[in-house]
């Protein structure tokens, strides 16, 4: 099969795939991966700030809807709205908030709201391709799975590369996530007035698909934190994702009528948003000097470079 059908199945095997399991813990220290908003409550504190720029930007509805894609355990959920009820009581008021675990466009026409995700795009299967053809996973004698070559299993995967003029060098291998275009179809068709708020870790087309910097692609595993050298050795049993292509989000949301509003790296749009404002405001309540040591901690980790947040970007798209 081709990886990505292999992919989907480890990851979203009703019964068997990482995400779907119920005896696997995933996120947190105890898990496999940590998401800014678990680690921080200033990356939730600083959003529903954010979000209180929009709801004004939007006339201030008397109703409208925040969904979030991908909402896992929804500590973001639960962070964010707890700050706009203690601070902007009009805009809870107003807000219905609509998680969704997995990707979805079954919801109700935001008009308006905000669709939200953070780290859900680079979870989507891909197509892994190399100058031969399209990388397939099959089974060995010993049955261990094994990778092997085989014809493009989409034609839209040949106008994925002539679109977006990629050619890919002897030995290289990239990888092409048409589920993102799926996706956003799904979610502008949905919004008719609004924003579609992106967070995730990736880069541009030239260098996202740059032989030199990235000869191998961008797929990678994670277990208990670690990398996982053997992709296709155990699946269900670790976290398999890619780097967005943001040009493809940026280029495809432009074709479905969603103007960019802001795209940057993630560190840079949180102080732009007021997480500097957040920090202030939670060390002047906290009560202990261990609280304020790992507020601040915390948000030296959002915004200085280097940090995890410097290798993740905010992309704001809007439908007027």
């Amino acid at each position: 099969m081709p990886f990505r059908d292999w992919m989907e199945a480890a990851l979203y095997d009703p019964q068997f795939g990482y995400y779907t399991r119920r005896d696997r813990r995933r996120w947190g220290r105890a898990g496999d991966y940590r998401t800014s908003a678990e680690r921080s409550e200033l990356f939730a504190a600083t959003f529903a700030r954010y979000f209180a720029g929009l709801y004004n930007e939007l006339g201030q509805p008397e109703r409208w809807t925040i969904v979030e894609g991908g909402a896992a355990d929804e500590t973001f959920a639960q962070r964010m709205l707890h700050v706009v009820e203690e601070r902007y009581p009009p805009i809870s008021s107003a807000t219905r908030y609509l998680p969704l675990e997995v990707s979805s466009g079954d919801f109700d026409p935001l008009d308006p709201g905000i669709y939200f995700s953070n780290e859900l795009l680079d979870a989507f299967p891909v197509h892994r391709l190399t100058s031969e053809g399209e990388l397939y996973v099959t089974v060995d004698q010993s049955d261990n799975f094994v990778s092997s070559i085989g014809p493009l299993s989409s034609p839209r995967l040949a106008e994925f590369l002539e679109q977006h003029s990629i050619s890919i060098a002897p030995g290289q291998t990239i990888e092409v996530n048409l589920a993102v275009d799926d996706w956003l179809t799904a979610v502008a068709a949905k919004l008719e007035r609004g924003f579609v708020i992106t967070v995730d870790y990736g880069a541009e087309a030239p260098d996202l698909y740059d032989a030199y910097l990235r000869l191998d692609g961008t797929l990678r595993a994670f277990s208990q934190h670690q990398f996982v050298d053997n992709v296709l050795l155990a699946p269900g049993e670790y976290d398999i994702t890619s780097s967005v292509n943001w040009t493809q989000v940026i280029s495809t949301g432009e074709r479905l009528g969603l103007e960019v509003v802001e795209f940057a790296q993630q560190n840079k749009f949180l102080l732009q948003a007021g997480l500097v404002e957040e920090l202030q405001l939670r060390l002047q309540q906290s009560d202990t000097e261990s609280e304020k040591v790992g507020l601040t901690n915390d948000a030296k980790e959002m915004i200085l470079p280097g940090g995890m947040a410097s290798s993740f970007q905010v992309l704001v798209q809007k439908r007027a």
